[in-house]
């Protein structure tokens, strides 16, 4: 995996970066390390070897929604690190994963230094994370960055699955907004890479998939 550290607290892990990229992140914390979603099955090694090279153990696995590219990883890497404390939204289902939620996350709650924000519409239950330290916003597939910033759900050539599987488009724009809204100061995303100072990259894309929303409803 690919591995890129963003500000004194994010690291990407990105799979198959020039091709389909997914990424998961560690946040470093005084006690260890956070595991922001996991990727497929056979990435639970090299997450576990990056660890391992940071000298800190991953002390809590958070999930932005129950998507197989995001937590195909989770069996092996609970297995690696039984003490870890898994989290999902209480609004995602996650009952096709042998790994079940030690802790089910609502709006407001705190992971560490991360604020949970409850971002629906590319599922019902998806969940964005802000450190509260730098602002960092760890967003799951509420946005893609993959060939230009855009809302999940917008259609695109270079990374078109998130969109195909996005449950309800509207209130993943109304999402959208909500996490602009935030001011991060960098965006983190499952796939494509880590954009900073994103706000405008944000509006563009939020204003996109607002007309793209009223044009098919007329």
């Amino acid at each position: 995996m690919k591995m890129t550290a963003h500000g004194d607290f994010l690291i990407e892990l990105t799979r198959f970066p020039l091709l389909a990229p997914m990424s998961c992140y560690l946040v470093r914390e005084d006690d260890g390390l956070t595991l922001i979603d996991t990727t497929i099955a056979s990435s639970a090694g090299a997450i576990a070897a990056t660890a391992g090279q940071l000298g800190l153990p991953i002390v809590r696995i958070a999930l932005t929604h129950a998507h197989s590219d995001h937590i195909g990883g989770l069996n092996r890497l609970r297995e690696r690190f039984p003490g870890a404390e898994v989290l999902a939204g209480a609004r995602e289902d996650v009952s096709h994963s042998r790994t079940k939620p030690d802790r089910l996350l609502e709006h407001g709650d705190r992971v560490g230094s991360l604020e949970v924000v409850h971002s629906p519409g590319h599922t019902p239950g998806h969940l964005a994370y802000l450190d509260t330290r730098d602002r960092s916003l760890i967003a799951g597939d509420a946005f893609v960055t993959r060939g230009g910033l855009e809302v999940v759900g917008t259609a695109r050539l270079l990374m078109p699955f998130p969109s195909w599987f996005t449950w309800q488009r509207p209130l993943a724009v109304e999402s959208a907004r909500a996490l602009r809204a935030l001011a991060p100061s960098r965006l983190a995303v499952g796939h494509g890479g880590v954009v900073d100072a994103p706000l405008s990259g944000m509006e563009r894309a939020i204003v996109k998939a607002e007309r793209a929303l009223a044009k098919k409803q007329t």
